[in-house]
């Protein structure tokens, strides 16, 4: 993606200075993982009361959806291309300045922080991708905005989602049945109503349910990591992803969650599997210290279950991914472990997947 992003900009003439890139630099990802603080001041984005086409529709998915998850109340998203437009000035003008360095952050309560909030207008037409980065370059140019920002930016536009675009295209309809790490589990119920007392998986899922919406990293990092570490069936989560959200079209979406998030394809999109402990969710968000789990257990009643589950993944896939560059560094800190800690560390995530079949036999049989 990286070289196909570096040919776009030269394409596009996005960022350039000439033949080189602003800034010197084709990326400034490192400057992007900034956690953010609860007490900052955050925009906001706009809210459009729906009008009576509107209205009518939210009564018609009413009345033949009312036993479907989700909500209706309080939906506010632009419906018509000058409500999107609105919303995309606002972007610009209030958010984009710090949307590079909290881009991956994530806050109790907060379901939006800097984020554009324009992937459902971009994806259904109303706004067009490139007039958005060059007006973001625009900023850039004018001194409101920073580079890192900037090109936070336009990277997730021109680079990653046309790089999904070309993926979905080129693999076909076949992409969606891989399954490169064998998993066959059922996504737990509580994908679909957010009810579990893992704060993380509360605040991701609940805000999905309510607004149709979460970002990336919530999607990436928090439910599709999740997903990841029990072995949920790519088909499966990508069925998901396809249903709640807002922006979800299949050719974005797809090559995403099943390519990214869950590594059906192998090594195809992403060069490594996006899994990652309770640590990494501790490092960019609150959410742990809102949490019953103490992220810093690994085993024990109230230990973090990102933390077993993790290295029970790594331990489970060592045949299919221990000759991988990237995670030659877990596999060597798993291999240091004694066979007690070995074995203590799996038994804690059997038993908690064991919990998840459980509820899903339950579930299957009728019990709720």
């Amino acid at each position: 993606m990286e070289w196909f992003y570096r040919d776009m900009r030269r394409k596009t003439g996005l960022l350039m200075d000439g033949a080189k890139p602003a800034g010197d630099r084709w990326n400034f990802d490192k400057e992007n993982r900034r956690p953010a603080k609860a007490d900052l001041l955050m925009p906001r984005p706009h809210a459009f009361p729906p009008d009576a086409i509107t209205q009518d529709v939210l009564a018609l998915v009413a009345a033949r959806f009312a036993d479907h998850p989700g909500s209706l109340d309080g939906f506010d998203y632009a419906v018509t291309a000058a409500d999107a437009e609105a919303q995309a000035a606002y972007f610009m003008r209030h958010a984009l300045p710090q949307f590079g360095d909290y881009e991956d952050a994530m806050l109790v309560g907060e379901r939006f922080l800097w984020h554009s909030i324009l992937s459902p207008y971009l994806n259904a037409g109303l706004l067009d991708p490139v007039d958005l980065c060059r007006r973001a370059e625009v900023e850039y140019r004018a001194g409101r905005a920073p580079l890192n920002s900037v090109e936070g930016y336009v990277r997730q536009i021109i680079g990653w989602r046309e790089y999904m675009r070309g993926i979905y295209w080129r693999e076909g309809p076949g992409y969606v049945d891989r399954n490169f790490l064998d998993a066959h589990r059922p996504l737990p119920g509580w994908y679909w109503t957010g009810d579990t007392d893992m704060r993380c998986l509360a605040e991701a899922l609940g805000q999905t349910m309510a607004t149709a919406h979460a970002h990336h990293i919530q999607r990436l990092m928090v439910t599709g990591n999740f997903a990841l570490l029990i072995g949920a069936d790519p088909a499966a989560v990508h069925r998901w992803y396809l249903e709640v959200y807002v922006d979800a079209y299949e050719w974005v979406e797809l090559p995403n969650t099943l390519g990214m998030s869950q590594f059906g394809d192998g090594g195809l999109l992403g060069s490594k599997p996006y899994a990652a402990s309770g640590a990494y969710i501790d490092r960019m968000s609150d959410y742990c210290r809102h949490c019953r789990y103490d992220v810093k257990k690994r085993v024990g009643a109230d230990a973090c279950p990102f933390n077993a589950l993790y290295w029970d993944f790594v331990a489970r896939n060592e045949d299919k991914l221990a000759r991988n560059r990237r995670m030659q560094m877990p596999y060597r800190t798993w291999h240091k472990w004694t066979d007690a800690q070995q074995a203590e560390t799996r038994a804690q995530a059997a038993g908690f997947l064991a919990a998840l079949d459980a509820e899903a036999a339950n579930a299957a049989a009728g019990g709720y």
